[in-house]
Order: C-alpha cells, then structure tokens, then sequence
C-alpha cells in the first residue's frame, strides 16, 4: 500500500492512499468474464477489477446505492436521475460529454451523480471491510486518539480512507485527461469522498448488568447514507459555477477551471462544481439525456417544482382515478398479533400532459 500526496485542480493538498495496482492476484486475472462483461471501463479500471475481485461486488453495492440515493433526492424534480443506470458503466462514458464518446453535459446534475456515486463506493467498501466481506481490508486503528471521559475505544472503527482510495483508484481512473470534464470529474468524485469524512460520528454502546452504563465503548461510524444524500443534495443546490481556462505546459495544452463569478466565495474541495448551464428538463432531448416530464406524476396541491404547474413545463395535466388496496380497520389481539380487513379506496392520479 502507498501513500501519495494528492492536489486537485484547485490547488487543495491532501494525503491520500493508494493501492498499487499491479499483480498482486495473478489467479485473479483468469476471470474475464466477470469483469470484461461491465460496460464502458478503461483499461486500468479492467485492471483494478480482475486485481481486486474480491471488492468488486461492494464497488457495485456503492455505486447503486448512490444512484438510488439521487432517485430519492430528485424524485420530485423535472430531472430525477432516471437517465442513470445503477451499474458499474457510470464510472464509464455514460456520464460524460466534451468529445465524440462523452454523452452528457458538464452540468451540476452530472456533479450530483458522480459525487454521490464515488461517495456511495467508498461507502459500501468501508462497510463491507468492517463486516469482514473482505479479506484485504479491516477495521480502522489509526485515528483513535485518546478515549473521551466515562468511556473507552472498542467495537470496529469504519476505515473510511480504505474505502475512499479504492473509490478513488476505481472511479477517478478514466479522468487522467488535461481537460475541462476530468478536471471537473476528478474535483467532484474527490467532494463526494469527502463527504464521508465530514460525517463521521461515534457510536457508543453501554455495557453492564440490567442495562447499566458502567462500562461504555466507542468507534467511529459511517451514518446512514441518507445523511450523505442530504449533505450532497445541499452542495448541489450551491454548486459554483465555473469557466474554462486553457494554458500550455510542457506536456501540451492544459484546460483548468475558474469561478465565473468573482463576487461569490470561491469553491471549496468540499463542493459541487459545473462549466454549462443545466436545460429546463421539460422535453425528451437525448443531447441533454433528458426524458422530459411526460406523464409524470405530479402533486396538485403543491407550488413547488413537485407541483403540476411546474412539474409540467405549463403544459397542463391529466387527472385519472386509481383504486388501491389497503389495510385498515386493524385490531390488536392480546397477546400478540394484529388483525386487519382490506379495504379498497379511490385516489386522484394527476400526471403530466
């Protein structure tokens, strides 16, 4: 294992580990099918994939529980990430635009979904090696520090930098180009990560007779990943929006990124950054990946974006009635179970024109 300092686009120094990808499982390697069948990877992430085998199924555990996590966070918006696929390709060309194989544009939707993705590998990988699912990772004993006062360190610290270099090995290794979108990726992916760190908590547990707290201990705990959603939902609704610089070094031209605007705080390694400027979303549009709001549910009550006047674009809706069976009429039985009928209610179903 390695450690390397880390700087990105913006100048921010960080420690970060890394595994060295090489051949350390040559067995590994004779099981192609696995990792050859995951489309859009590059070489190196094919690599990292037939070296690490054994972590795969939580890089994919994390990047699905991302995407259901942006599901969540956008269900009421024009754009609900439905355009995203919970596999493995999102780390491949599905999210990007910039040459012939880049698809989608550098918006602060494609910075939700690559931060909330990146975030969600390094979250299930650091689960996983708590849980002992793998065999090259564990729990963490490096930041433990001395114990607070009426309690002491034990259970198993979540090594949140494991799981974090192994979603930056995975996710950050097509973003080796001198452009505008890997420079935008990388900043992202590496926001995502961060937001890991920053919500770290100690999680106690008491230890005594009849539930008494004489002897309480303590580890470091990843929160639930809706925790996560919310923070990085926040940065979303913040992202700063950035202009494309070009300059020559000796390797060739270079494209950075710099606020647009110089009246706003500049943007930390913690948030969300984009260079264009979002469409409405409204209608199918496949340059945007959009699917529009057709037929899409909406709350007629409401005068958000979740309501039918702005879900729908100005279109209008469609009204239709659903039947739904539910329980009701439940009695509770002593002792112990409860007993329900089924009863069949009416409901107003409004969607987009």
């Amino acid at each position: 294992m390695q450690l390397w300092k880390c700087t990105d686009d913006f100048g921010f120094l960080s420690p970060c580990r890394s595994l060295a990808v090489g051949h350390q499982y040559s067995s590994l390697g004779t099981q192609p099918i696995l990792c050859g069948s995951i489309p859009g990877l590059v070489p190196k992430q094919l690599r990292f994939c037939r070296n690490y085998v054994e972590i795969m199924p939580s890089v994919a555990e994390g990047v699905k529980i991302g995407i259901q996590e942006c599901q969540h966070q956008f269900r009421g918006r024009r754009w609900n990430c439905t355009t995203v696929n919970d596999n493995l390709a999102i780390f491949g060309p599905v999210l990007d635009k910039g040459n012939a194989e880049r698809k989608s544009k550098p918006t602060r939707e494609s910075a939700f979904v690559h931060a909330i993705a990146s975030a969600g590998v390094a979250f299930a990988v650091t689960r996983a090696c708590a849980e002992g699912s793998a065999t090259i990772c564990g729990c963490d004993t490096r930041h433990k520090g001395p114990p607070g006062e009426g309690w002491k360190w034990g259970g198993c610290s979540e090594d949140v930098e494991f799981g974090s270099m192994v979603s930056r090995e995975f996710a950050d290794a097509r973003e080796n180009r001198p452009d505008a979108r890997s420079a935008m990726n990388r900043h992202n992916n590496e926001a995502g990560r961060m937001s890991l760190n920053d919500n770290m908590f100690l999680k106690c547990k008491c230890h005594g007779l009849s539930g008494s707290c004489e002897v309480k201990t303590c580890w470091w705990s990843q929160p639930d990943f809706r925790v996560i959603g919310d923070y990085m939902k926040d940065k979303y609704d913040s992202a700063s929006e950035m202009v494309v610089e070009k300059h020559k070094e000796s390797r060739g031209w270079v494209e950075t990124l710099r606020p647009k605007y110089n009246y706003f705080k500049p943007p930390t390694e913690r948030d969300l950054v984009y260079y264009e400027s979002s469409p409405n979303f409204c209608d199918p549009n496949p340059e945007t990946g959009s699917f529009g709001t057709r037929d899409r549910i909406c709350n007629l009550t409401s005068h958000g974006i979740d309501g039918c006047d702005l879900l729908c674009c100005g279109r209008g809706h469609n009204t239709r009635t659903e039947k739904r069976k539910e329980k009701c009429h439940c009695i509770f039985h002593w002792c112990c179970y409860v007993s329900c009928q089924e009863c069949v209610r009416v409901y107003d179903v409004h969607t987009c024109k």
